[in-house]
């Protein structure tokens, strides 16, 4: 059922995505804000409780009302799998920053692919060259497939067999939007979330991404160029802060030959601790502290969405005949 589940919960996103300014984000953006309001009081234990109450609370309570509905009728139990799934994943939550900044680029409006990057990733992109546009949508596109797509399809699938339905989703994307929330915590709100809250979040979402993260790397080797893909993985992956996020960017960027992470002069791209900050020394790579590969083009967008999408192709068909063989067993 998970197969039929993710089909059309992505079917139904891309007839129907949800608005920008969607009532789901509002909500979440309360909910998490509440949690931190009203249970953190700065002891080093109610992280955790805080934690736990904002991303393992929906979660719990989603994976009990499965079960209940389950009991009564599986077609009701496959609704409200889609339901969720339409919800916590899908293309269409962030793509549509991509094509805006795409289109801007296409037709030469480099002013107003930068204000969209900025609207998206609330950081000063106003003297950010071209080439250093590209780079940054290409890097946080790639992310943001692996967290609203992969991610969450990794999450659903296995506690999916385990009779859990969509809590694996919810588990993966109420801990990645707590980590994102926290650390935006002076900016959403003004939620009085201390640091410790932050750095307790960062590493939860780690290591629950740490599987996922392998998985789409790997993905992108299969249907992109595999070696290229292994080698960079191999040897890039430090090139940013958060292994996770480096393993994914330094994959992809094989796998479609482009050249990702590194820096532009100072005084022209932002502090890229707002984006992924090197984590390795850039000599142990290359003097400019980048994955091998040609400079980002504009041509390099369509390689990645084609990337993306051979990659959903790839799994969605492994997890098809998974439940072929469950069947047929």
């Amino acid at each position: 059922m998970s197969f039929f589940a993710v089909l059309f919960a992505l079917l139904l996103e891309q007839l129907k995505p949800l608005p920008r300014d969607n009532w789901i984000h509002h909500t979440l953006v309360s909910w998490v804000g509440w949690t931190s309001r009203n249970f953190d009081a700065g002891k080093p234990h109610h992280q955790i409780v805080v934690w736990c109450i904002a991303v393992l609370g929906p979660a719990l309570l989603v994976g009990l009302a499965y079960f209940m509905i389950g009991r009564f009728s599986l077609l009701l139990a496959l609704a409200f799998d889609v339901a969720l799934l339409y919800l916590t994943l899908g293309f269409r939550q962030f793509s549509h920053y991509f094509t805006d900044i795409r289109d801007a680029l296409d037709r030469g409006d480099e002013n107003a692919a930068r204000a969209k990057l900025a609207e998206w990733r609330h950081l000063d992109a106003s003297e950010l060259p071209r080439t250093e546009v590209l780079r940054h949508v290409i890097e946080h596109a790639l992310l943001a497939a692996h967290r609203h797509v992969f991610g969450v399809f990794f999450w659903f699938v296995v506690l999916s067999a385990l009779g859990l339905g969509p809590m694996g989703a919810v588990l993966y994307r109420m801990a990645e939007f707590a980590s994102r929330y926290w650390g935006f915590r002076h900016r959403t709100l003004e939620a009085p979330a201390n640091d410790e809250l932050f750095a307790l979040s960062r590493k939860l979402f780690g290591w629950i991404d740490h599987v996922p993260a392998r998985l789409t790397a790997f993905g992108f080797a299969v249907v992109g160029n595999f070696e290229e893909a292994v080698a960079g993985w191999r040897r890039d992956a430090g090139l940013w802060q958060h292994a996770n996020e480096g393993i994914i960017l330094a994959a992809a960027a094989g796998a479609v030959g482009v050249q990702l992470g590194g820096s532009a002069a100072p005084g022209v791209t932002p502090d890229r601790s707002k984006t992924f900050t090197a984590g390795a020394d850039a000599a142990a790579v290359d003097a400019e502290g980048s994955t091998g590969g040609a400079p980002p083009q504009l041509g390099h967008l369509q390689s990645v969405v084609g990337l993306v999408w051979r990659s959903v192709v790839l799994w969605m068909l492994l997890v098809a005949l998974l439940t072929l063989a469950n069947v047929l067993g």
